[in-house]
């Protein structure tokens, strides 16, 4: 098996295996993939913009015409150096052009095939992860354990701490898409220029989905049992133009931490500790702490259901979506005031 681990892909990026010259790049995250596919290309040829050194192809092409690929490797620069080429997959099979570069690898060449999500059955995915001089490396989006890494990382490169505040609150508004998530840092450090450290209040003005951060008091509210609260920040919320969809989203967000703290907890991990893994910002942490003692595991399960069930009415019924969100925050309510 030539697929990399998630530890190891970052060190392959940086310094890639000479004795693995064809790589194939793939997965859900496509800004991740581009990353990391343009990253390989940058460490392996001189010069991207030379047309001599790299060579650009299309899967359509190279499904029409196998051979392509293997000339196309294997051709010699006209001025020497080294070279590359960059393959965008497509939905035609590569496989049997690929499985023909593998047999004649190239010795000074890169081949880097970018592509989407694949099964782990997908004939060009099978192949090159049997391939001793095949490089495999998934790219999936980021969760809430790089998160936090990403989001220092780029802070640091334009010269920024950031408040733990901003961080936690920072977290559920990235993630999906890597490059997505890179541009949403990059503005909010350019709103930060000429400050020390990014604080909340940045993270509200700037980041794209930052209106999230106008649903914690709704959420909190529900899982709360707090009924008035559920009216009122409910109303505030449509008002304000919240997509139905976007509640349901974060209500079903919140529901799946808490059924994951719940469980920590009730293997022997503190409530502390728990919470501390949900990456919430530090004014929610009192009330997730009372929300875990008023939920079970299975409760939390069984609205987890509801909500899954709302969003697929909500869908169904467009015309209702307003009164199924509203009746479904009250129902998650009323089931947290339950001794």
């Amino acid at each position: 098996m030539t697929a990399l681990k998630a530890a190891q892909i970052d060190a392959f990026v940086a310094k890639p295996n000479p004795a693995q010259p064809v790589v194939l790049v793939y997965g859900a995250d496509a800004g991740l993939v581009r990353e990391r596919a343009e990253a390989l290309i940058r460490a392996s040829v001189d010069n991207i913009d030379d047309p001599f050194s790299l060579v650009r192809m299309e899967g359509d092409l190279i499904a029409s015409d196998p051979s392509r690929l293997v000339e196309e490797a294997n051709t010699i620069p006209l001025f020497g150096g080294r070279r590359a080429v960059w393959v965008k997959s497509s939905t035609r099979n590569l496989a049997p052009a690929v499985e023909t570069l593998l047999g004649a690898a190239p010795r000074e060449c890169r081949v880097v095939i970018e592509a989407g999500e694949l099964r782990k059955n997908a004939p060009l995915r099978a192949l090159c992860e049997s391939a001793k001089n095949a490089a495999v490396l998934p790219c999936y989006p980021d969760d809430e354990k790089n998160l936090p890494r990403l989001i220092d990382a780029e802070m640091q490169a334009a010269g920024l701490t950031i408040a733990p505040e901003a961080r936690a609150a920072l977290v559920p508004l990235l993630g999906g898409d890597r490059l997505a998530s890179r541009s949403e840092l990059q503005k909010l450090a350019l709103y930060a220029y000429g400050k020390k450290r990014v604080e909340l209040e940045d993270v509200a003005a700037v980041v794209t989905d930052a209106s999230a951060l106008a649903l914690d008091a709704l959420i909190d509210a529900a899982f709360g049992g707090k009924l008035p609260e559920v009216e009122f920040q409910f109303t505030k919320a449509r008002n304000a133009g919240t997509s139905a969809g976007a509640i349901l989203f974060a209500a079903g967000r919140h529901a799946s931490l808490l059924h994951k703290a719940r469980l920590a907890v009730d293997e022997g991990q503190s409530a502390d500790a728990a919470v501390g893994g949900m990456w919430l910002h530090f004014s929610r942490v009192p009330l997730a702490q009372a929300a875990l003692r008023a939920w079970s595991a299975a409760r939390l399960q069984t609205a987890m259901t509801q909500i899954a069930d709302a969003t697929l009415q909500s869908r169904l019924c467009a015309d209702l979506a307003e009164p199924i969100v509203q009746r479904l925050l009250l129902a998650v309510a009323m089931a947290a005031r339950r001794p």
